[in-house]
């Protein structure tokens, strides 16, 4: 809704504030922009359920804003929604329930006449009288009969500290100065079309000094730009001591102005890690002395904590100290915080089947016979729930779990918050368990090879090209390698979940992944592939019934012949970064092995054909057995 009108201005998803356009980011409506405000001003007004239960997921935000030096979140809140307001819209509107944006950019031109003003200048009024069509709301300039509409202006400043700000076009015209005529001159902008990049011409009409847009565009341009203001406008604040970062200029709504932080976390079932994270976060004061199996006895032995017998005296000795340690050493980095949060998960698909409950399901299914040499363990995910939430975002540099250092972190507030928004969504998956013999043999081959190690090296150019002089500290070039069970597990994830899409009913943006891949110390070898959309979709069953014997045999052979040919090939099949390249895939291509960014966990990178099957008549570096090879 508007803060200038609180009425409705248009309606998202939930997940789309959580991955396209959260809080800090600009959502484009039919006639203009606005931006989402910071949590400072989200009302709950009415509403009694929005908390999201996630033990699990709370804790590892906790984790991750540890390395921020925020404060300790108690809650997971989904976005404001009150049951039936879109029923009685005026009334739904009077109470002020929704997720809060403003007008941005401020500078809106009038498409009839080009005037160039601010909405605060009162050249323009604003149009929202139907409550019930709120993508109707529009400014519009009475300079003409029909009054016509007035758009944003499309020029914003963005800094690599996450601020953004207002174009300065009164300033930028007048080369930095003031107009000799009048302190607040009226302007135009004039688009003159054309493909070489922007061609808009901005006019004082008082002086009649003009200049072009491309003046500021450009390594050059920027000496041509003010230094930035340290402004955060969904925050509605200036840093006190300005910015040092010079400004960007920038199109409004560039796929570079907003990156969201974001963790998520599967919901386990009771006595798989979800119920004693809980447990931990409700009685944590009483419970932080259990250091043995004789204190957690003793404890359990008293009346009033009887309930701890329904844990494993091990599992929860080992949980306290775990988040001991979390709280006394070096706060982790999100990434490594995500990483933590899929040992429980795996131990949950990977282990003996669970009760079904509302957010958990699994069946057994058997592994076809030809499959036996490649998987240990098929089951059906016939129910799960993922949480996620937001703890942040960044402008220009995107956050990297490969460089996590080279991108400076925004808050979703102004004062110190006891929650951070999140959302939920259901569906359905299929968990694959490649035998655990097969991959240690083949990590044992292939972690040494020239192959494996012209990914590694390429990893490290990656990181090093990356780290810009904002990285003071020590540096390592490999830090975040996932290794050679990683490379091969995504890239078998990527050919089922290319030849699933074709198959179940969901386009491939549908589908999600999860790697279990751990590492030397904790090694795991798993494939979550499940459904990731916020709407009932998810749970129709099309994923699930691949998983049976007969129907998954098929979708895996067809999986490895897809894999053995691309149409880019030889080009594609013969990929592999070498010196100085530093990209991030071999064999792989659009063709052939890429997937969606909301499907992939890691934007198409450590990816390669060639280790699942042979593209060079090598068999000996696949890891497919050969009696499965097309």
């Amino acid at each position: 809704m508007s803060s200038n009108s609180n009425r409705r201005v248009g309606a998202v998803r939930p997940s789309h504030l959580m991955f396209t356009a959260g809080i800090g980011s600009l959502v484009d409506l039919p006639n203009f922009s606005v931006l989402v405000k910071g949590l400072d001003s989200w009302s709950y007004s009415g509403i009694t359920e929005y908390d999201i239960d996630e033990p699990r997921l709370r804790a590892a935000v906790n984790r991750s804003l540890q390395r921020y030096g925020r404060g300790q979140i108690e809650q997971l809140r989904a976005a404001p929604w009150l049951e039936g307001g879109d029923m009685d819209p005026k009334g739904w509107a009077a109470q002020g329930v929704g997720v809060p944006v403003t007008p941005f950019p401020q500078w809106l031109r009038c498409t009839a006449c080009n005037v160039l003003a601010a909405v605060d200048s009162g050249e323009f009024a604003f149009i929202n009288s139907n409550p019930r069509t709120p993508h109707e709301a529009k400014f519009v300039h009475d300079c003409k009969k029909g009054k016509p509409l007035a758009v944003a202006a499309r020029f914003t400043l963005v800094c690599t500290a996450g601020h953004l700000d207002e174009f300065p076009y009164t300033s930028y015209v007048h080369h930095g100065q003031t107009c000799v005529k009048t302190p607040r001159p009226k302007l135009r902008m004039k688009d003159h079309g054309g493909n070489q990049a922007a061609n808009v011409t901005i006019e004082c009409v008082a002086c009649g000094t003009k200049r072009n847009i491309r003046e500021a565009m450009g390594e050059r341009g920027r000496r041509n730009l003010p230094f930035c203001r340290g402004r955060h406008p969904h925050l509605s604040t200036f840093e006190k001591n300005g910015c040092t970062e010079g400004a960007v200029l920038m199109v409004a709504g560039a796929s570079n102005q907003w990156f969201p932080l974001t963790l998520s976390a599967l919901a386990l079932p009771k006595g798989q890690g979800g119920d004693i994270d809980k447990l931990l976060d409700d009685h944590w004061p009483e419970l932080q002395g259990i250091e043995s199996r004789e204190n957690y006895v003793l404890l359990a032995g008293i009346p009033s904590f009887n309930y701890l017998k329904e844990f494993d005296a091990e599992t929860l000795v080992a949980a306290i100290a775990a988040r001991k340690a979390g709280a006394n050493g070096p706060a982790p980095s999100a990434p490594d915080v995500q990483a933590d949060l899929f040992g429980p998960e795996w131990d949950a698909l990977s282990g003996p089947i669970p009760q079904p409950s509302d957010d958990f399901a699994l069946r057994q299914v058997p592994v076809p016979a030809p499959l036996g040499e490649l998987f240990s363990d098929v089951r059906q995910v016939e129910r799960l729930r993922e949480a996620r939430a937001l703890i942040g975002f960044t402008r220009l540099d995107a956050p990297d779990p490969e460089s996590p250092e080279i991108a400076t972190r925004v808050d979703l507030a102004r004062s110190a918050q006891s929650w951070v928004p999140a959302s939920e969504v259901r569906g359905e998956g299929i968990f694959l368990r490649v035998r655990d013999d097969l991959m240690a043999e083949w990590v044992t081959r292939l972690e040494k090879s020239p192959q494996m190690e012209a990914h590694r090296e390429a990893f490290g150019r990656f990181r090093t090209n990356r780290k810009s002089d904002r990285k003071t500290s020590d540096f390592d070039p490999l830090h975040g390698w996932p290794g050679a069970r990683y490379v091969a597990l995504h890239t078998l994830s990527h050919l089922l979940i290319r030849t699933i899409a074709l198959e179940c009913g969901y386009n491939s943006a549908s589908l999600a992944e999860r790697i279990y891949a751990g590492d030397e110390g904790n090694p795991r070898t798993g494939i979550l592939i499940y459904t990731a959309v916020p709407d009932s979709e998810g749970t129709l069953g099309g994923l699930v019934s691949l998983a049976e014997e007969r129907e998954f045999d098929r979708i895996v052979r067809r999986a490895l012949a897809d894999a053995s040919h691309c149409s880019a090939d030889p080009l594609c099949s013969e990929r592999l970064p070498h010196d100085p390249a530093d990209f991030l895939h071999g064999a792989a291509c659009h063709v052939c092995l890429f997937v969606s960014e909301t499907t992939c966990e890691r934007g198409n990178r450590f990816l390669d054909r060639r280790f699942i099957v042979p593209l060079a008549g090598d068999k000996d570096q696949v890891l497919t057995p050969v009696g499965l090879l097309p």
